[in-house]
């Protein structure tokens, strides 16, 4: 075993992105998981699970060797963002105002995995198709009984992680009470490049732009909404609760992109607001092992490439004669991380709570604010940064 040997668990975007950033910083790498092969993509079908990507997020995918690998017609640049809260308050956000070609770029999660497998390729990184068992001193153990030695393990293997347990990295969580429900939505309107979010009495609602199809336009939707109404929902027969949530969506948006309709599967998962300490002797976590926000400004996928690309740009610096996984070396890693991790952790959580809170005064105040901002370019400039991130470490 040398001492620069790398295992990554999890096989997901984290993940594959983590490999490939440790081999290009000059580390023997081997990825730990599942092989999951994304279905060949299909003219007007995609995934329900799209990405917000920031410009730092497309840069590291750049430098990974991925980015080109995917296919333009189904990325599509947000040019805008409206955000609306619930009492007349408003924000409008344009690429042009921070002199960028786009604030973020929605791309389909499983193109995501398929560039990054095909760069996990061209690098020749070892793909064991096992899964992660136990930690043992120098490496670890499969479910299969394999045996993989190395300096460091690197946990990507999602909020459930298996290694931050095995390693017994003190981790936190507190759930929202909130289901995220994602579906693909047909629009009587284009979109023009314009990602929404509405702030309302059933929870925050974003609709972002997607490919048009031959059907007509197409916007993804992400609505974060307490568990009992999204329960309700889902327990409906398949037309009831498109009937149901069409009607929800009209009053939500106030017809802001004509008549809105499910064109797909919907799909929920539970919210949660997750931190850890990150690391450990030989052992390092990214993604959502790491920790997890609330998806109202869809960082979080973006906050995991930003671990990933960090915990490379350390192994890159680090001194020839100081292993992978020394504690140290892992805490420089946890540092670099951990201002822009709190930063978006407290900013999603404030602005939940915030709006959470239904006093009349409280609504009045924080519409107010809204038309504030709003008037001020300077402000506006900063919100921007903070919502298309100035480097990958900003979903």
């Amino acid at each position: 075993m040398s001492k620069d040997d790398v295992a990554v668990c999890g096989t997901g975007i984290a993940g594959l992105a983590c490999a490939l950033g440790l081999a290009q910083a000059g580390l023997r790498v081997a990825l730990v998981g599942p092989r999951k092969t994304p279905a060949p993509a299909q003219a007007d079908v995609y995934c329900p699970r799209v990405y917000a990507l920031s410009p730092g997020s497309r840069r590291l995918l750049q430098q990974l060797g991925a980015w080109g690998l995917l296919d333009s017609r189904r990325v599509t640049a947000v040019e805008s963002m409206q955000v609306y809260g619930d009492a007349g308050g408003s924000v409008s956000l344009h690429a042009w105002q921070a002199v960028r070609p786009a604030l973020a770029w929605i791309v389909e999660s499983t193109e995501l995995e398929r560039v990054l497998q095909q760069a996990m390729q061209v690098c020749g990184i070892a793909w064991h198709d096992e899964s992660f068992h136990a930690l043992e001193d120098g490496g670890l153990v499969t479910g299969a009984g394999s045996r993989l030695r190395a300096g460091l393990v690197v946990g990507a293997d999602g909020a459930r992680s298996p290694v931050r347990t095995a390693a017994g990295i003190r981790h936190t969580s507190r759930a929202y009470g909130e289901t995220g429900l994602v579906a693909h939505l047909a629009c009587d309107q284009p979109h023009g490049h314009a990602a929404r979010q509405w702030f309302t009495s059933d929870g925050v609602l974003a609709l972002l732009p997607m490919p048009d199809t031959a059907q007509g336009h197409q916007v993804s939707m992400v609505w974060s909404m307490p568990d009992a109404l999204a329960a309700e929902l889902q327990a409906m027969p398949y037309a009831q609760r498109d009937a149901a949530l069409q009607v929800r969506l009209a009053a939500a948006t106030g017809g802001a992109l004509g008549v809105l309709s499910v064109r797909g599967p919907v799909h929920g998962f539970p919210l949660f607001l997750e931190k850890s300490d990150m690391v450990a002797p030989g052992v390092a976590l990214v993604g959502d092992a790491a920790h997890r926000v609330h998806p109202l400004a869809g960082q979080g996928l973006n906050l995991g490439l930003g671990d990933a690309e960090e915990l490379a740009r350390v192994m890159r610096g680090k001194p020839t004669h100081c292993g992978a996984g020394q504690l140290h070396l892992l805490r420089r890693y946890r540092r670099a991380r951990a201002e822009p991790v709190l930063a978006m952790g407290l900013a999603t959580d404030g602005l939940h709570r915030l709006f959470s809170l239904r006093a009349a005064p409280i609504a009045m105040a924080r519409n107010i604010g809204m038309q504030w901002v709003d008037r001020l370019p300077f402000v506006k400039r900063r919100l921007i940064a903070g919502a298309s991130g100035g480097q990958a470490s900003d979903a």
